[in-house]
């Protein structure tokens, strides 16, 4: 069973994981402003993807350019990885593609430990994607430990491009933050996101 195959309630039940639910998890964490024509940009790239309506164009036109701008204001101190092969636990049906794979080693030819956020892109069906991108995010923590860099939490988030919901692991807890942040809220996604690299949330 890949990635893919896993729900919420699989999840939980294969990896004993217990599922905190809170709203507004990550709702203290200030905003961080990406460039100022890259705001322009992605809300032209938000419509023109929505218009198209296929994940494809969500991901490639929204997701991505979210994460690239990320790793541009570290100045590169993360990697980046799209639709990568994560197979880390085949026993336990840890295996697939991730669509995206953020780790805070800034080598970029190979996936290197400690990998600190999964994103899922989805169509639409935010609670439809909870389920793969917790497993991945297990599998994450796993990567983790073999490579003997093991990191307090590990960060994961689902998102149609325009909506974005966050996930956070530490140990046998998945927190769920049940408030979904619009891409028009683009400096609040961006500030989320680089406190997951700084280990702030």
């Amino acid at each position: 069973m890949a990635y893919s195959n896993f729900t919420l309630e699989t999840v939980l039940s294969t990896f004993q994981l217990e599922k905190i639910e809170s709203i507004g998890l990550f709702s203290e964490i200030d905003p961080v402003a990406p460039r100022p024509h890259f705001k322009a940009e992605l809300a032209e790239k938000a419509t023109l993807a929505a218009t198209i309506g296929t994940e494809k164009a969500r991901s490639e036109l929204i997701v991505a350019d979210v994460l690239f701008e990320l790793r541009k204001h570290l100045n590169r101190r993360i990697s980046l990885f799209s639709g990568i092969d994560f197979s880390v636990d085949a026993e336990n049906d840890l295996t697939g593609i991730c669509d995206f794979l953020v780790s805070l080693s800034p080598g970029q030819l190979l996936v290197d430990a400690p990998v600190i956020i999964l994103v899922e892109a989805k169509k639409e069906d935010l609670l439809g994607g909870i389920g793969q991108c917790a497993a991945e995010m297990l599998a994450a923590q796993r990567f983790n430990e073999k490579k003997e860099n093991h990191i307090p939490c590990v960060y994961g988030a689902v998102t149609s491009g325009t909506d974005w919901r966050f996930l956070k692991l530490t140990e046998k807890y998945l927190h769920v933050d049940l408030t979904i942040y619009q891409i028009t809220q683009c400096d609040k996604i961006f500030g989320i996101l680089t406190s997951m690299v700084a280990q702030k949330a």
